[in-house]
């Protein structure tokens, strides 16, 4: 009775981080950080192997990490305790993508996954109230999803269908590039509600990492695979509505080298930020303009987190910086390469 009235834990007893990430160690070795909004690092846990991204339970102070792509593992981790509480790993003939996210009361975790030999995208569907276990696989509506996000106050889920095939006996090698085809599909209860398309001109333009707004509109960054010159890397999309793409010029969005890392969305809709860890830049656009507004150099960035009114960035340098509109940045740097994703604990 007396461990019955024992208190659950909460991200509190974990140190109230704000924000997850996986980095590298000095020493080769691999870890899941939790980072709080003084940039300081509140725990630091062991991974087997390089990881990705993470998506982090809504009520209980856990984690879960995700191998790089084409990985085949993802870590369930107690925050508080450091204990692995379950190793999930894909069913034969898929691998993930680096990327999940939990159902509104954390009973479900959906997983972004390659069916390599179909050549087709699936989601995983996982029981956390089991012990992680598998009960289902829905389609992702697409080809080659890569990251999974849930819109605000629905059980509804937005996936980024980046449109590139592979497979593990070809390694990372992209095997349809004259005929990929990205798209956002909106799912809900394994039913593709709605997708949404980009001009037939930019189907070379991979979609790739998405950030959810309060009332549901969708940014989404992209990683361009064509020959030649872009004139886009960066969208956003609602629910029955036409895809905007966001302008900047040819300067601009050439030196992001055609990949962008990472997105985030301020609360309130109005500005997106999206980094390239190849151009060393951070790009901010303003969502009612449609157009660019400034850059920031930051060599190696790639992770950006939105919470509240301030940005955080992270990058393989081992730097974090928070921005806030109207003061300095607070900066730190740790001992640490941080890896692709920097995932805010509320918004996963």
């Amino acid at each position: 009775m007396a461990a019955g009235l024992m208190p659950a834990p909460t991200w509190a007893d974990a140190g109230s981080p704000a924000y997850l990430s996986a980095a590298a160690k000095a020493d080769g070795s691999f870890v899941l950080c939790g980072i709080g909004d003084d940039l300081q690092i509140r725990f630091e846990l062991p991974l087997p192997a390089r990881g990705h991204a993470a998506a982090a339970h809504p009520t209980r102070p856990e984690a879960v990490a995700f191998a790089r792509r084409p990985g085949t593992f993802a870590v369930v981790i107690d925050c508080v305790s450091g204990a692995q509480k379950a190793v999930l790993s894909s069913p034969d003939g898929r691998h993930f993508y680096g990327h999940g996210s939990y159902s509104s009361d954390g009973r479900l975790l959906f997983t972004t996954e390659n069916d390599y030999e179909a050549g087709r995208g699936r989601i995983g569907v996982w029981d956390t109230s089991r012990g992680y276990r598998r009960i289902d696989e829905w389609d992702s509506g697409g080809i080659g999803p890569h990251d999974i996000k849930r819109l605000p106050g629905t059980d509804r889920f937005v996936i980024a269908n980046g449109g590139i095939d592979t497979h593990p006996d070809t390694g990372r090698t992209k095997l349809n590039i004259p005929t990929m085809a990205p798209n956002l599909a909106y799912v809900s209860d394994g039913n593709v509600i709605e997708t949404a398309i980009l001009p037939h001109d930019l189907h070379k333009n991979s979609i790739r990492h998405l950030a959810v707004s309060e009332v549901g509109q969708v940014a989404f960054g992209m990683q361009w695979e064509g020959v030649g010159a872009v004139d886009t890397l960066v969208g956003i999309h609602g629910i029955g509505q036409p895809v905007q793409l966001m302008t900047a010029s040819s300067t601009d969005v050439r030196d992001m080298q055609g990949y962008i890392g990472s997105i985030a969305l301020s609360t309130d809709g109005e500005t997106i930020a999206v980094t390239s860890p190849r151009g060393g830049l951070v790009q901010y656009y303003d969502v009612a303009t449609g157009r660019i507004s400034h850059s920031v150099a930051m060599p190696d960035v790639c992770g950006v987190a939105t919470l509240g009114r301030s940005l955080t960035l992270s990058a393989g340098t081992g730097e974090l910086r928070r921005m806030t509109p109207g003061s300095s940045a607070v900066l730190n740097r740790v001992n640490l390469q941080w890896d692709n994703h920097l995932v805010s604990i509320f918004q996963s």
